[in-house]
């Protein structure tokens, strides 16, 4: 076996994708579509590796390694290898070429992260690589009625109408809050400065497939004072945006996140009222991460009471 290595070219990923065949994961699905020529701006370099027999090169692995604009403190990077190939010092060449690469980054940054699901050949290889979770990610079915439903104030109409609010996505407070909730959960790999227009392109745009948003207020408060009748919008405690189905019959996605202002035991209560809330009558899918504690205290338990399933495989976001 004689390897080669070279930058990527056009036409690559049809060669590579007869020989590696379906993608064993959801993380090496999503991390293909990185597998692109090399570039300066986005910065990205890209390396193929070919077994050469008879003078003739058949890609057999790739490696990417890139700069992101959310998450800037680390390069994303990649390396996936035919199975047929694995284990001979092919993906930890790679490896070693794309740390070669990172310390060019214009960015100044070189630390590397990744996303494996445990127990499968990409993680054991990113073990003995160096590199440790820093994040676990799990994708979280929410079935019908899974909380009792909340009852505001005197439990009248014009009660619940003061706390619950369909609010527009364009909605420079929503964006805020949300801008503000991402932040905080992700303390472990700061997503860098989130002004309005980024939630905005991010997370509620037209393109991103959001087309709605519930939040819950807290009660109104007096803009004169306690004693004065109280008329001002309570401040925004949680939010649901939900997003395009694929299917009628699949469960809604849905971003549901909390005012970060909140104490602890606030949020955890804003986000369980708003979850009986929007998962009444039909199914809701949430990304769940470790760091989002108070969404972690209410699906928990419901995973626990078969109330909530996982879909699919868990994901660790592993980095050096």
């Amino acid at each position: 076996m004689a390897i080669e290595y070279r930058e990527w070219r056009e036409a690559d990923d049809l060669a590579l994708l007869e020989i590696w065949g379906d993608p064993e994961t959801l993380p090496a699905q999503q991390f293909r579509a990185a597998f692109a020529p090399s570039s300066q701006s986005p910065w990205r370099r890209c390396i193929v590796a070919e077994d050469v027999v008879d003078g003739v090169g058949i890609p057999v692995a790739a490696a990417v390694v890139h700069e992101a604009s959310l998450h800037p403190e680390r390069l994303w990077a990649y390396v996936e290898v035919a199975r047929d190939h694995r284990r001979s010092g092919v993906g930890s060449t790679l490896l070693t070429m794309l740390r070669r690469e990172a310390e060019l980054a214009p960015s100044g940054v070189s630390r590397l992260r990744s996303k494996v699901e445990p127990g499968t050949p990409g993680a054991a290889f990113a073990a003995q690589a160096g590199l440790a979770p820093i994040q676990r990610s799990r994708l979280v079915v929410v079935n019908p009625e899974p909380l009792k439903l909340p009852v505001f104030g005197d439990g009248s109409e014009e009660a619940a109408s003061e706390r619950v609010e369909d609010l527009a996505t364009g909605s420079v407070e929503l964006s805020d809050v949300v801008g503000r909730y991402y932040t905080a959960v992700h303390h472990w790999d700061s997503p860098g400065d989130l002004g309005i227009p980024t939630v905005q392109r991010l997370f509620l745009d037209d393109r991103t497939g959001a087309h709605g948003a519930i939040v819950l207020r807290a009660p109104k408060a007096s803009a004169f004072g306690q004693g004065v009748p109280a008329s001002r919008k309570g401040k925004l405690q949680a939010f649901a945006i939900s997003y395009a189905q694929g299917k009628p019959d699949e469960p809604s996605e849905v971003f549901l996140g909390h005012n970060p202002d909140l104490s602890p035991g606030e949020a955890t209560a804003a986000v369980r009222d708003l979850l009986a809330l929007i998962a009444y009558q039909h199914p809701v899918l949430l990304e769940l991460d470790d760091s989002m504690t108070a969404l972690r205290d209410v699906v928990e338990p419901l995973l626990e009471a078969g109330k909530a399933r996982v879909r699919g495989s868990e994901t660790h976001i592993v980095s050096d």
